[in-house]
């Protein structure tokens, strides 16, 4: 959050300051050096976070295809790019009032003056970052998005396994690969995409168990559009998985 990047700062600025007046005299130069310090140091631990968080984001544009239509339908791009770059030009804005009020504290001989300009600084920064909170914010819930997302290997052969819900989908994949993903007796227990991967004729297949979807492409709920990501981006080749038991689902409505 925004308050928790100010109190990061300005608490690291002020144990530094603490250190540095322990060892020194009250003279106007010792404490330019003390507010010089401070600035910088303000300077120096929000860079380093702020351009954490611009980096830790993938480029979104160079993405492969799945990952940017996963995102599209998991969060909102146009908010996403739009908090990326508040960031930015809180980062830009940071360093530019640094190096303002470093020069003006450089060449100020006046005590109270130095410390008048010390005080519009750290001003200036509260606001520039709580100009970002909900930028900030953004960036926090898409980061807790993101990190849901399936690891999906590209360049592998790909089998996805479809079919309506409560077929048995899940349990073929444990079958093919080992892995043990939730499997009850209820449609819906695939929530997102379980991905295991087999050695078959000493070729590495990976496989994905799309949550169950319905025929209803124009009101697909999110669990359904991954479904139908994995299978229009992802795959090689699909293996559907029918119910002939009439017991859940009509034969008919399967086939289609």
């Amino acid at each position: 959050s925004a308050d928790w990047y100010i109190d990061l700062a300005f608490r690291s600025a002020n144990k530094l300051a603490k250190g540095m007046k322990g060892q020194m005299k009250a003279l106007p130069n010792s404490i330019k050096r003390v507010e010089l310090s401070k600035i910088n140091e303000i300077k120096k631990v929000l860079r380093t976070h702020f351009s954490l968080i611009l980096t830790a984001f993938p480029s979104i544009d160079s993405l492969p295809e799945f990952y940017q239509q996963l995102l599209r339908v998991t969060l909102d791009y146009a908010e996403l790019k739009k908090s990326l770059g508040g960031v930015r030009w809180a980062e830009q804005k940071i360093m530019f009032f640094s190096d303002l009020y470093t020069n003006k504290i450089k060449r100020c001989g006046d005590f109270k003056r130095m410390v008048g300009y010390s005080r519009e600084y750290y001003g200036r920064i509260c606001s520039v970052i709580k100009q970002v909170k909900k930028q900030l914010e953004y960036l926090e819930h898409a980061r807790r998005v993101m990190k849901e997302y399936p690891t999906i290997k590209q360049k592998m052969f790909t089998v996805a396994i479809a079919g309506f819900p409560n077929v048995g989908k899940t349990t073929l994949l444990s079958r093919l690969t080992g892995s043990t993903p939730e499997i009850a007796d209820y449609a819906f227990t695939t929530k997102n995409l379980n991905v295991g991967y087999a050695t078959i004729n000493n070729h590495k297949v990976q496989f994905i168990d799309t949550p169950g979807s319905l025929n209803r492409f124009e009101k697909m709920n999110l669990i359904e559009q991954q479904a139908y990501l994995a299978m229009k981006y992802c795959a090689d080749m699909i293996i559907f998985v029918f119910d002939p038991s009439d017991s859940s689902y009509d034969a008919k409505d399967q086939k289609k």
